[in-house]
């Protein structure tokens, strides 16, 4: 019988798992045909154990797909039992409330077994492009309108591939080769992390995961609970006003600390709206329990373990807590300020820990194009990721253009020109966004984007911080609003497909973060490099921030 392993072995064996689930996230980003997924990172892959639990994540990923991808082990689990399953198979869904929360994210998982015997599951989640309907905006009324629904199902059965689902994927899509090679690349990954799981099991003669299951988790439990036991016990209310669809809404949280770990309830916020930027539950816990892990654990491995003592909790109909059918496709406009709302409230706690208001949701610049090419695609679509500023932090500035919380990167526009018709004349940074105070929040960009054919293309629009802009703290002024627009002057709608007619361009500002702190108390040689760069109007002209 094999001896327990020491703390050294059992270090070494953690440090593998995450060269394991690295190189299977590696794997997806590169096989990728979606720049979303291989420029942006847009993913998540991770190693489940027997019972679901999440034992580790790849470093490449975003904490809603992550966080999501957590809990959906789980629902397949109790799909296909584990004794059902056999070595080749391979299961999907895009459910979003038993998934990553919209349809355009695929969710595969993949029993791993060796020597005959079923000793873990990998799962990966990608976005992908075009799944149909009316495409990533918030514009349905029903999640049926926004795509193509599969629930869980087979993809592959002991390695024989489900050629009409397969088919089915493919023709419900305008993007049929990026579709497919999207759902083989997801399939591919998890491959991987299998051959490079039993490689890791034969090298330490381990013949399950269950004790190195048990050691991660429990060790990354009671380090959690230990930085909980330092936080001063109560509970602390916060609430934020976002631009909505139609009308604004209001998000309400209370945050609780106590010895048995955090809990954060959302009731007192808005009803779910009847657009698509409603969230289902599991992707406001996704991203509630990272603020969560950013502002009290952030040096603590996530997984099942440390998540077990962050819980979250939203009203049934809420916009947090959409029931289907709620449309859903932009849920992370919501979804994503909810960091920014767990550090609300801990601000009262622990202010030296955490920053000042940010952009928070992504401005992704959802394009699309009508003309079909000689590809077999219907027409172009492209997400282009960009970013605001981040709010500033207790002893630093904010990040400017830069996508917290969600960490994926800008898409190249030598990437966007290269794949689509369109020709960016401008994206630079935006002077005077970032709200000033001691530390001042993150500037914006300003992005200009035409047409390469003089075509006219569309815009689904899905923007927020337009009407309510990040908000500074303690004496630190607001960051500037968002704005969408045309050359020509007209404005725009922050939500919604529009068209860029011909000869027109797309003219995008995006938010800034707020600053912390009096701005009079900003140091002299920081304000003097900001006015030297262009980012910041010198103080007494006209518009000075």
């Amino acid at each position: 019988m094999r001896a327990q392993p020491g703390e050294i072995e059992w270090q070494v064996m953690w440090n593998r798992l995450i060269a394991v689930v690295e190189e299977q996230a590696q794997v997806l980003l590169r096989t990728a045909f979606s720049p979303i997924v291989r420029e942006a990172g847009d993913l998540s892959a991770g190693l489940f154990d027997r019972r679901g639990r999440m034992l580790a994540q790849a470093v490449t990923g975003t904490p809603g797909h992550v966080n999501s991808m957590a809990e959906a082990v789980k629902h397949f689990i109790a799909r296909f039992p584990l004794e059902t399953m056999r070595a080749g198979d391979i299961y999907i869904t895009n459910d979003p409330w038993m998934g990553t929360g919209h349809l355009n994210d695929f969710v595969l998982t993949t029993p791993c077994f060796h020597r005959g015997r079923l000793v873990g599951l990998f799962s990966c989640t990608s976005h992908l492009m075009d799944i149909g309907g009316l495409g990533v905006g918030p514009d349905a009324t029903d999640v049926f309108m926004e795509g193509l629904y599969i629930p869980h199902l087979k993809l592959a059965e002991e390695g024989r591939l489900n050629a009409t689902l397969m088919a089915m994927i493919e023709a419900n899509t305008r993007l049929p080769i990026d579709t497919v090679g999207d759902t083989y690349s997801l399939a591919a990954c998890n491959d991987v992390g299998c051959r490079r799981l039993v490689e890791m099991m034969e090298e330490f003669g381990l013949a399950d995961l269950d004790a190195l299951a048990d050691h991660v988790c429990d060790r990354s439990e009671a380090a959690v609970l230990e930085q909980v036991a330092a936080l001063p016990p109560g509970a602390w209310s916060y609430a934020m006003t976002v631009d909505g669809y139609d009308a604004p809404v209001t998000l309400r949280a209370t945050t609780t600390v106590s010895g048995e770990g955090i809990h954060v309830d959302f009731s007192g916020t808005g009803p779910a709206s009847g657009r698509g930027i409603n969230v289902p539950l599991a992707y406001t816990t996704a991203y509630t329990v990272f603020g969560l892990g950013c502002a009290v654990a952030p040096r603590i491995p996530n997984n099942a373990g440390s998540l077990a003592r962050l819980t979250v909790s939203a009203p049934e109909g809420s916009i947090l807590n959409a029931r289907k059918p709620a449309p859903v496709s932009s849920r992370h406009i919501i979804g994503q300020m909810l960091p920014d709302m767990v550090f609300g409230c801990l601000r009262q706690a622990i202010p030296d820990r955490v920053p000042a208001e940010g952009t928070s949701c992504l401005w992704n610049i959802n394009l699309r194009g009508r003309a079909q090419d000689a590809n077999g695609n219907h027409g172009f679509s492209m997400a282009v990721t960009s970013n605001g500023g981040t709010g500033a932090r207790p002893r630093k500035d904010g990040l400017s253009a830069t996508a917290y919380p969600s960490g994926v990167k800008g898409t190249p526009v030598e990437i966007a020109e290269a794949l689509t018709p369109t020709l960016f004349w401008r994206k630079e940074l935006r002077p005077d966004s970032g709200g000033a105070g001691r530390q001042r929040g993150g500037h914006g960009q300003v992005i200009e984007i035409a047409s390469a054919t003089g075509e006219p293309f569309e815009i689904l629009a899905a923007f927020d911080r337009i009407h309510h802009p990040p908000r500074g703290r303690d004496g630190g002024r607001d960051g500037a609003a968002g704005a969408i627009r045309l050359a020509s002057g007209a404005t725009l709608q922050g939500k919604g497909l529009q068209t860029v007619p011909a000869g027109d361009r797309l003219v995008l500002l995006t938010p800034g973060g707020g600053g912390l702190g009096d701005p009079g108390e900003r140091a002299a040689d920081a304000l003097a490099r900001e006015v030297a760069d262009g980012l910041v109007t010198p103080p007494g002209a006209p518009g000075a921030r």
